[in-house]
């Protein structure tokens, strides 16, 4: 006999094929447009076109920040997409600023020029290795070392404003030569950085709040090479305020194993 509750055998010989598992469109969307801007702005580099290049860069920064929030809004995380993020961040963040810097002014200098760029990538690469196995043991109010990101907002910002300026990029070799070191090594110091995981999407904000937000847009579009270049300088610069103001205090200034809460950072390789 058998129980009302027992589950029916498929006929013989009809082979049942399992569900494929699929991956979320909405936050990978945003993940292959920031990939898409880091290609294309290498391809503009090559062309000679380096503020559009720049503007790439900076197109794939606002795209990246927005597609581990998006997937955790629409609860879309991923294993696929954390991956596809690392990918991502690596091309536009560090294959791509290097290059540029390469093909505008690092390649003047020959050997020197490439070993500068190379340390760059290279550092880009070791920042968001470090930063997939540590997700669990670091602050999540603060970046470890330079975020990739902000270091090629660097890169490419100088580059952006230098060519809008129209300064020849022989006259400023070295100084693209000392800020491609500076970015790269940063990336992979210890030194904190702010993260702004604080700053909650999903909560309610005082109406100031949004018109400050507007007026920092109408700032940006006064001259955004000089002001987004202004900005990042002293974000690039802050986490060493941060680093030497604890130390002087005598503070622990490393963010590794200093918060027990588990940092939402899934999908924000920085």
């Amino acid at each position: 006999m058998h129980d009302g509750h027992e589950e029916e055998m498929p006929p013989e010989g009809v082979v049942v094929r399992k569900r494929r598992k699929g991956i979320y469109i909405l936050p990978n969307l945003f993940t292959l447009a920031a990939l898409f801007g880091g290609f294309y702005s290498i391809v503009m580099a090559m062309n000679g076109r380096f503020d559009l290049a720049a503007v790439g860069v900076f197109s794939a920064m606002v795209l990246d920040s927005l597609d581990g929030r998006v997937a955790r809004m629409t609860n879309t995380q991923s294993a696929f997409g954390e991956q596809m993020d690392s990918l991502s961040d690596m091309v536009s963040f560090g294959a791509a600023p290097a290059l540029i810097a390469y093909e505008w002014a690092l390649k003047g200098l020959g050997r020197w020029g490439w070993i500068a760029a190379f340390v760059y990538c290279a550092c880009a690469a070791l920042r968001l290795a470090r930063f997939n196995v540590n997700t669990g043991v670091v602050d999540k109010r603060y970046f470890q070392g330079l975020p990739s990101p902000a270091a090629a907002a660097l890169v490419a910002g100088f580059i952006w404003l230098m060519t809008d300026y129209r300064v020849r990029p022989y006259d400023v070799t070295w100084v693209m030569f000392a800020l491609a070191l500076y970015a790269g090594l940063t990336m992979v110091t210890n030194v904190p950085f702010y993260s702004f995981k604080d700053v909650q999407m999903k909560k309610s904000v005082p109406f100031a709040v949004i018109v400050l937000i507007a007026l920092g847009i109408a700032v940006i579009n006064i001259d955004p090479p000089v002001v987004l270049f202004a900005i990042f300088v002293i974000y690039g610069l802050s986490g060493y305020g941060v680093y030497f103001w604890r130390k002087a205090r005598g503070q622990r200034a490393s963010m590794i194993s200093t918060s027990t809460d588990e940092p939402e950072e899934s999908g924000l390789h920085r």
